[in-house]
């Protein structure tokens, strides 16, 4: 049942075996409804309600027709707007428009008969897409033969009405309406549940109580009156903290892509106002309102109440110990899917503390595609989608988390004070839409096995890294956090920047464009001084610049949103310079092969990389675009070192130390313990940060920002992927000679990068000379 049609397009009809199905709360409604009627299905019965209808349906021919039809009221400064049939709300509504909005779009029944006398601009009614009785009761009983056909058919109507009107009042609204009844109606649920009695020891009534209610603390809708209220609520969050640029190239291919499945937004997630600047994004673009899946964490009023009426499902954090939940959100999201609305939900689970992508959290990937495997929806098109800023906030307090601080929790006071600070204008906020793919031929290409949904989920975050651009912020810390703690003039801020901006337009690459000409350099220094990132001084002969004391993890936040596009560079210096020591017998190209598949591994649980036989073809690539003879010229004794030399930059040290230092500090304090103690990750994380903060005052690690419980989580998960955590074995000796080896590994490449550092340093000299 899909778009239909209003009253002035409906020619009077004579036809006969039709049941008007009508959707009706008030006596003025009630009298529409029977006035339709009696004009275009003359002599048909209208039904407003179950008994009704089944009765009528007990005494219909198969071939009879249902038609669902509805009243639908438009606000008064709009009707002439909307009678043009495009269906285009303008972005600003008036309190007349909210008044006239209440009810779910309906005005009071006392105003209603008034209205449509004096007013009958505004009143439509509405007719859904009709179905025969035949093909109705075939998907009762496919869909939910336990509940009652005129249940089923009364749904299959509302649901109707409101695609319908969708046609009528724009896709800025999209209604999943009567969501917990047809969930809790089918049979397929149904069954489900019923295959939890056993795991629970609870019995089926029980169970389906206890499901209903879950889903009813998901469910969400889209009411119009709320949509606009929470926007108007929660526009301090972000309406004046940035200027919103939109690469449009990349927002037109959606419109097309929504007409033949549902999509599935996964974006970045820096900020808390994420989800309202991509949603008010696609509203200027005129592209429906997405169903954003979101932690419960955010549920406090105001937030809370609105978001629920505005198309935001809140969800718990976790759901281990509880399967009808798991069960519940499963059903929600497919059934959301079946319906083709456009889902959100950000794949990392919570938001960067890095400024850089997070490993993504699978579970509600596994229930989209289990839709997929179920035939709830035949595809969906994943958008991978880029969200990155010039200046946040919030990044102040996750710094302070990296360091040992404790989060603080969400509520009004927390509102309030996020307000306060998003008063002032911090740049740009830069969104973009990586290339959509088809779930579907993503999951076909990754086939069976354990590793096929890391497949799909490597496939999102590539997206998403290829169309984050670059920022002017990004590149001067960059530039500034490599300097070792000195502080630069502009030229030498400048010869460090114009490389990174060389190498990515040979990569193909988004970046800052034009925003790092002319005084574009100290145009962004001027903001990270004002946001206190960065300092300024002037009082000597050249003016220069550095991190401000105790800003590292700031500016590094910031580094990272553009750290990803050098990677693969970094990795092809350390290969060069294990190459250019290669053993006597060894083929330099071979050692240099081998040597970043081995810092592909070192490195996996930082960033993301393809599988190895796609990544080691991309740093070939990577290779030569520092010499495209790079494999004879390694022959030659000296020749790999000559190629660092001659390279113009080198990003391995700015690029990889933080992490590499994190890791040694991780493995420095694993070599030291007791092979047969267990390793509490919270207690051992809290060691490492006080052994980071001893090393960085011996200046046995030179990066303030590597001195972060995130990186010393990820160092200890990739301890735990070699199995360097087991404890309680009798392989003491050799857990702790693992242990030492990984340590020692860790040096190494920690050795090489101190090296390109000092080539690095050279370099500059010589393009400042």
């Amino acid at each position: 049942m899909a778009a239909g049609v209003d009253e002035a397009a409906t020619a009077p009809r004579t036809d006969t075996g039709v049941i008007v199905l009508g959707s009706a709360r008030t006596a003025p409604e009630r009298e529409l409804l029977a006035d339709w009627a009696a004009r275009n299905h003359p002599g048909a019965p209208v039904c407003l309600d179950e008994p009704a209808l089944d009765r009528a349906l007990l005494d219909a021919d198969p071939t009879t027709t249902v038609v669902p039809v509805r009243v639908t009221w438009l606000p008064p400064t709009r009707a002439a707007e909307w009678a043009d049939g495009t269906g285009v709300q303008p972005d600003r509504p008036k309190p007349a428009d909210l008044l006239a909005l209440l009810g779910h779009r309906r005005p009071p029944g006392f105003w209603q008969r008034r209205l449509a006398r004096n007013a009958p601009d505004r009143v439509r009614l509405v007719e859904g897409e009709p179905a025969t009785v035949s093909d109705l009761r075939r998907r009762h009983d496919d869909e939910a033969r336990e509940d009652s056909q005129a249940a089923y058919v009364l749904r299959a109507g509302v649901l109707a009405c409101e695609r319908a009107e969708r046609a009528l009042i724009g896709d800025h609204y999209t209604v999943p309406r009567m969501v917990v009844e047809q969930i809790v109606a089918s049979t397929r649920f149904r069954e489900r549940l019923r295959g939890l009695t056993g795991e629970t020891g609870r019995g089926f009534e029980e169970l389906l109580a206890d499901a209903r209610a879950r889903l009813g603390e998901l469910a969400t809708v889209q009411s119009p009156v709320a949509i606009d209220a929470f926007r108007t609520a929660l526009a301090p969050m972000h309406a004046s903290a940035w200027d919103v640029e939109v690469d449009t190239e990349t927002v037109e291919p959606l419109h097309e892509l929504s007409r033949t499945a549902p999509l599935v937004f996964l974006p970045t997630h820096r900020s808390y106002a994420d989800p309202l600047v991509l949603a008010e994004v696609l509203r200027a673009h005129d592209l429906p309102r997405n169903t954003m899946l979101g932690g419960n964490n955010m549920a406090f009023w105001p937030i809370g109440p609105l978001g629920k009426r505005a198309g935001v499902v809140f969800i718990r954090r976790t759901s281990g110990d509880d399967p009808v939940y798991r069960l519940a959100l499963r059903e929600y999201i497919a059934h959301l899917v079946s319906k083709r609305f456009n889902l959100e939900w950000y794949v990392e689970g919570g938001r960067s503390r890095t400024g850089k992508l997070r490993r993504p959290r699978m579970g509600l990937l596994s229930y989209l595609t289990g839709a997929l495997d179920d035939g709830r929806a035949p595809d969906v098109t994943l958008v991978p989608t880029s969200l990155v800023y010039d200046r946040m906030y919030e990044v102040d307090a996750m710094a302070a988390e990296q360091g040992g601080a404790e989060k603080s929790a969400e509520g009004l006071g927390w509102l309030a004070r996020y307000v306060r600070g998003q008063v002032r204008n911090s740049g740009t906020a830069r969104v973009r839409f990586g290339e959509p793919f088809s779930l579907k031929a993503a999951l076909a290409e990754a086939g069976e096995g354990k590793a096929r949904l890391e497949k799909v989920a490597f496939s999102i975050c590539d997206g998403i890294n290829r169309a984050t651009p670059a920022t002017p912020t990004a590149l001067v810390t960059f530039a500034l956090l490599g300097a070792g703690g000195r502080a630069l003039t502009l030229d030498q801020i400048r010869v460090t920047t114009e490389p990174l901006l060389d190498h990515l337009d040979r990569l193909g690459r988004p970046g800052p464009h034009g925003d790092l000409t002319g005084d574009g350099i100290e145009r962004t220094l001027e903001r990270l001084v004002t946001g206190e990132v960065v300092e300024r001084y002037s009082g000597g002969a050249e003016t220069v610049w550095s991190i401000r004391d105790g800003r590292h993890r700031v500016a590094a936040f910031y580094r990272n949103g553009a750290i990803h596009h050098f990677v693969d560079r970094a990795i092809v210096e350390l290969a060069l310079l294990a190459a250019s020591r290669a053993p006597a017998g060894r083929d330099p190209v071979d050692v240099a092969e081998e040597d970043a598949l081995a810092l592909r591994d070192l490195l996996k649980f930082e960033f993301f990389f393809p599988p190895k036989r796609r990544f080691s073809d991309g740093i070939a690539a990577e290779t030569a675009l520092v010499d495209p003879d790079w494999r004879e010229r390694v022959q030659d004794p000296g020749g790999a070192a000559a190629l660092l030399e001659r390279s113009g930059f080198l990003a391995a040290p700015r690029t990889l130390r933080s992490f590499v230092d994190a890791q040694w500090v991780v493995a420095t304090k694993l070599a030291e313990l007791d092979p047969g103690a267990d390793v509490d990750p919270k207690v051992f994380g809290r060691e490492c940060l006080g052994l980071g903060r001893q090393m960085l005052r011996q200046g046995r690690v030179v990066r303030p920002d590597s001195v972060s419980t995130e990186l010393y989580a990820s160092a200890l998960d990739l301890a735990d992927n070699r199995g360097l955590l087991r404890s309680g074995t009798d392989m003491d000796t050799d857990l702790a000679a693992a242990r030492q080896a990984f340590r020692d590994e860790i040096a190494e490449v920690r050795e090489r990068l101190i090296e390109l550092s000092r080539i690095e340093d050279r370099l500059t000299e010589e393009l400042l000379a």
